[in-house]
């Protein structure tokens, strides 16, 4: 995978905090991916398809699925939706997991979250090889991030990271307080947070003093799925802020951090919608051309 260096044009609130928006790097950086794919089509070596497995008839789910398809069809990528009934017993998900992991035109594999309550995520994630899991949520994966050999990592901490990179922030010294401890944000977050030398605290529904702990930081990453969570008297002044939050509140999407009031004290800020979104499926595309690399690799 490339590495993204680039930095974006900022633009300024009007309260002075740099609005760290996505949308214009995301521009650049899928001219740059479709550049990619189609230098390997010139050279006749298909990236492999990208596998979405959806179990259940959740609306959302469904949606987000078919806008994926669609997505990857326009830069050039195969992308293939495969369902199954709400009630498919976890031999039938894992059987379909495991044809996908041995089939050869078939590159990466996404699994739709949220799964039906009766399948155990871990039983339906151990039935893939590893090689092929895009979302970095395999356990082998995992393991390889946090042991600092990262294979492949989710693309939404993915994104948030290439999003600090591109506004130049260095993060190595800086406490950055992270709000969510989920496998698909937080936890690889923290990793990734780490492996650049940062001081990490890493927050959940249990933890004491949150308000303390978020006010003492140099860098707030919120990704608890709680709307507004995050509040301008909570910053400590001049911190950079991250909000992974996507909430539906009277049919508009708002974060978790309340941006009106946290732009007034922060430094750096990402909107919801249009800061780190944007870039979400670039690093899952980015990811699937890397399993590619690999699967040759070692064929």
């Amino acid at each position: 995978m490339k590495s993204v260096k680039s930095v974006i044009p900022r633009d300024v609130s009007d309260a002075g905090a740099v609005l760290m928006s996505g949308r214009e790097f995301a521009r650049g950086l899928r001219a740059e991916l479709r550049a990619d794919v189609a230098a390997l089509q010139r050279e006749h070596r298909s990236p492999g398809a990208l596998l979405i497995l959806l179990v259940g008839e959740r609306q959302d789910s469904i949606l987000y699925a078919q806008n994926l398809v669609r997505w990857f069809t326009s830069i050039g990528l195969e992308c293939r939706l495969q369902t199954l009934p709400e009630d498919a017993p976890i031999q039938a998900v894992q059987a379909t997991i495991v044809g996908a992991s041995h089939d050869p035109a078939v590159a990466g594999i996404l699994v739709q979250m949220p799964l039906p309550t009766h399948l155990i995520y871990h039983d339906v994630f151990a039935a893939m090889l590893p090689v092929k899991d895009v979302e970095g949520l395999h356990p082998e994966n995992i393991g390889l991030l946090a042991s600092g050999m990262p294979r492949f990592v989710p693309s939404t901490p993915l994104a948030g990271m290439a999003l600090l990179d591109a506004n130049g922030v260095a993060l190595e010294g800086k406490h950055v307080a992270i709000l969510g401890r989920s496998n698909v944000v937080g936890k690889p977050l923290a990793q990734l947070m780490l492996a650049r030398n940062a001081t990490v605290t890493l927050l959940h529904s249990r933890s004491r003093d949150i308000t303390g702990f978020v006010r003492s930081a140099d860098v707030v990453a919120a990704a608890a799925g709680v709307t507004e969570l995050v509040t301008g008297a909570m910053i400590k002044p001049g911190a950079i802020v991250l909000d992974f939050g996507i909430n539906v509140v009277d049919d508009a999407i708002v974060g978790d951090v309340q941006f009106e009031t946290v732009r007034q004290v922060a430094s750096m800020i990402t909107p919801v919608p249009g800061g780190i979104g944007p870039l979400t499926n670039l690093m899952l595309a980015r990811n699937l051309l890397t399993a590619a690399d690999l699967q040759r690799g070692v064929s």
